[in-house]
């Protein structure tokens, strides 16, 4: 399993805490049993959204292969005339 990026844990944060605080409002609960379903479904909720922000691409770096280049040929060497 891949691990979460930043931008997971960071949608998916904020969607628990701004979730939660907003359904305690809501519902003015004073229960414990009512807040606590208020703070599972806030986790739910911000796992559901920092799982489907969308996973950056993995890049595909193209290996470069050397520049084949036509062999070079010999430069022959001058012949040296040399005067009798």
């Amino acid at each position: 399993m891949p691990r979460p990026t930043a931008a997971q844990i960071a949608y998916g944060s904020i969607t628990v805490i701004f979730s939660t605080l907003a359904m305690l409002l809501l519902s003015q609960t004073s229960s414990a049993v009512g807040t606590a379903v208020i703070a599972v479904s806030g986790l739910a909720l911000g796992l559901l959204v920092a799982m489907t922000v969308p996973q950056p691409k993995s890049r595909v770096v193209a290996l470069s292969r050397p520049v084949e280049r036509p062999a070079e040929e010999p430069v022959p060497a001058a012949a040296s005339k040399t005067a009798a």
